[in-house]
């Protein structure tokens, strides 16, 4: 027993040296939401890691090659030849259908010339950044502010009043649920199952694709008439791609290109690559810098066009990339491509969205609504996903009243505009930012139809699933 004791006592000795020296180890940063320490290596003699360790004195600017990361305005030259991202740059360029910022838009695009009578499009536009929105929210009097709610109450309630419910489950796609949880197949969540199926279940009933399933039973028909008429599929901000393989299982598509600009582990690509009927191309590419009239394998194909959760302006290069400017077209309009069967994007995260890449100025403009306003409702936003999402979408009109009590006020807020929102509840909060969530897709769903499309705008998943339950869905007006 005595032996056993001292064993144990040395175990316990040992224990609590070794996570000392592995404590040693670490860096030393706290991270409440973890409840625990960074996990990273210190670097140096700092007891923090690269990611927290605080900042050298001097001026920090993004990296011109890619401006996610910063760096020393001293040590730009010889960062960017050295830059992880710069070999993925010079192989891009190698490709036809790379054209650096071909989608990006800008803030002097045909719409501003014509409503302001100006030409930017040679200034460079930056990036607002959340805290530079919140930060002019601030700096607003409390009259702009009350002004700035009354034009998002008036336009919500002119534009956004008839949009519906349109939860889908298609019979191919619960069949396809069923064997792949028989066959303990499904790499993914259910709620995102569901958000897939009600996709393709929306595209089902707007006539942009036909299942495999009614072919199956549609003997019948001719069988031209039994093919997708969209053989081709171009997922957007594809991620591992699962949206795409639940598609190509239940709908027979032949052809399959994922855009995605980052790598990913654990990809359909796997599966989707058994099937020898089906052809898969990847194009690691930001969808801003991708030319899709210069990818050969697409020429002459029709296609339909998707995407799930792109986020903030992801959305608008997607749909830019879509309706390319023709080259013989001197002022500057997008046309319809020939070969787009339909579209389907599932918006989200509209406060990363910028007036740059939005895609109708004009509607904004239109309504009296500036280029800082514009990024103030983007701001507001971030506030529909911040609410308990037990129940729909929070009551409008007490959202109204307490928005007639702030003018009643007035100037009676001494602490101004930022006082106004520390204190304003999370549901009338909530109810706000949907309005404006609203407002940034509707003037997306104008854009479609202005070109010629037959487009509708659904909430297509109840927001106790995902508040981010916007999808864009649209095909061309002749389509048979």
């Amino acid at each position: 027993m005595f032996a056993r004791s001292i064993a144990v006592s040395l175990s316990l000795c040992f224990s609590e040296c070794y996570s000392g020296i592995m404590e040693t180890k670490r860096c030393n940063f706290w991270l409440p939401n973890k409840k625990r320490f960074c996990a990273n290596s210190p670097i140096g003699d700092s007891l923090y890691c690269g990611n927290h360790n605080s900042r050298s004195e001097g001026q920090w600017i993004p990296c011109p090659i890619d401006p996610s990361h910063s760096v020393l305005e001293e040590n730009l030259k010889g960062h960017v030849k050295r830059c992880p991202l710069l070999k993925q740059v010079q192989s891009l360029s190698l490709h036809s259908f790379y054209r650096k910022g071909i989608n990006a838009g800008s803030d002097g695009e045909q719409e501003d010339k014509e409503v302001l009578g100006v030409d930017d499009s040679r200034l460079p536009a930056k990036t607002v950044s959340s805290e530079m929105k919140r930060n002019a929210l601030h700096n607003m009097s409390v009259p702009e502010f009350c002004n700035l709610l009354e034009k998002i109450e008036s336009i919500h309630e002119s534009f956004c009043k008839d949009i519906q419910d349109s939860f889908q489950m298609p019979e191919v796609c619960r069949m396809w649920i069923k064997t792949g949880e028989e066959n303990r197949k499904l790499p993914f969540q259910e709620k995102h199952i569901m958000q897939q199926a009600s996709i393709l279940g929306n595209l089902e009933n707007f006539g942009i694709l036909r299942s495999s399933l009614n072919r199956k039973f549609s003997k019948s028909e001719e069988p031209d008439k039994q093919e997708n008429p969209v053989p081709a599929v171009i997922e957007f901000g594809a991620g591992r791609g699962y949206l795409t393989q639940m598609l190509a299982d239940c709908y027979g598509i032949k052809s399959v290109f994922l855009v995605e600009r980052k790598s990913y582990k654990l990809k359909a690509d796997r599966t989707l690559r058994q099937n020898d009927s089906l052809r898969l191309e990847r194009l690691r590419i930001d969808i801003e810098d991708l030319d899709l009239t210069a990818v050969e394998s697409l020429h002459g194909v029709p296609f339909l066009a998707i995407g799930k959760h792109l986020c903030g302006d992801a959305t608008d290069l997607a749909m830019r990339c879509c309706f390319p400017v023709s080259k013989d077209n001197d002022g500057g309009q997008r046309d319809v491509s020939k070969n787009l069967g339909g579209l389907a994007i599932a918006t989200c995260c509209h406060h990363l969205c910028q007036w740059k890449h939005y895609t109708n100025k004009r509607y904004f403009l239109n309504l009296g609504m500036t280029k800082e306003e514009f990024h103030a409702i983007t701001w507001f936003t971030s506030w529909a996903v911040d609410a308990n999402h037990g129940s729909d979408l929070p009551d409008a009109t007490d959202f109204r009243s307490h928005f007639q009590s702030i003018k009643e006020q007035g100037d009676g807020y001494v602490d101004g505009v930022e006082k106004i929102l520390a204190d304003m509840e999370a549901p009338k909060r909530a109810a706000l930012g949907f309005k404006c969530k609203w407002i940034i897709d509707m003037g997306r769903l104008m854009w479609l139809r202005e070109l010629g499309l037959d487009a509708e705008l659904v909430k297509y998943v109840p927001p106790t699933l995902s508040p981010e339950n916007h999808l864009l869905i649209a095909r061309p007006a002749n389509y048979l």
